[in-house]
C-alpha cells in the first residue's frame, strides 16, 4: 500500500485543499438551495475553512519540505480555530442560553461595533447559533463541522510527523 504522507505530501495538502473546498461548497448549498441562513459562529466556521483549504492549496505549490512544514503547521492552527469554533457553537446547541436572542448578523456586527467588541460577541453566541436547523445522522451541522476540523487536524498532523521523521532520518513504522 503506497503511504502517500511519505511519498506524496503534496497531493495529501491538494486533497485537504479539494475537501475544504467540498465541504465550503456543501455549505453554499444549504444556504443558497436548502435556505438555511448562517449564524455568526458558522460564518466564522466558513472562514477558518476557507483559510485551512487556501493554506492547504498554496503549501502543495511548494517543492520544499520546510515550506510544507510550517504551511502544514498554519493549517494546523487554523483548522485547531475552527474546530474550537464547532465545539463552541455545538456547546451552545446542547445547552442553550436562558435567554435566546437572535441578535445581529455577523456583517451587522462589523459595521456596528469596533472589532475588540465583535469577537467576544460572537463566540458567546446568540439564538441563532444554538438553533439546530439541520441534522444528519442525529449530529447538528455543527457537531459535523467539528468532525471535519478534527480530521484535518488528524492528517495534517500525521503529514507533519511524517515530514519531520524524513527530515531527521528516524525510520518509519508505517
Amino acid at each position: 500500500m503506497i503511504n502517500w504522507f511519505e511519498t506524496a505530501p503534496r497531493r495529501v495538502l491538494v486533497l485537504v485543499c479539494a475537501a475544504c473546498v467540498a465541504m465550503l461548497a456543501f455549505g453554499l448549498y444549504l444556504q443558497h438551495v436548502v435556505g438555511l441562513e448562517p449564524c455568526p459562529m458558522c460564518i466564522v466556521q466558513r472562514y477558518a475553512m476557507l483559510l485551512v483549504g487556501l493554506l492547504a492549496g498554496l503549501t502543495a505549490l511548494s517543492r520544499s519540505r520546510g515550506v510544507w512544514l510550517g504551511g502544514s503547521l498554519l493549517v494546523l492552527l487554523a483548522a485547531g480555530f475552527g474546530a474550537f469554533t464547532a465545539a463552541r457553537q455545538s456547546w451552545l446547541q446542547w445547552y442553550p442560553p436562558e435567554v435566546a436572542s437572535c441578535g445581529r448578523d455577523f456583517y451587522g456586527m462589523i459595521e456596528t461595533f469596533p472589532l475588540q467588541r465583535v469577537i467576544p460577541m460572537i463566540f458567546k453566541g446568540s439564538g441563532d447559533c444554538a438553533r439546530v436547523d439541520w441534522t444528519f445522522l442525529g449530529g447538528s451541522l455543527a457537531n459535523w463541522a467539528f468532525v471535519a476540523f478534527c480530521g484535518l487536524i488528524a492528517v495534517t498532523l500525521t503529514l507533519m510527523l511524517k515530514l519531520g521523521q524524513r527530515r531527521t532520518g528516524q525510520p518509519s513504522y508505517a
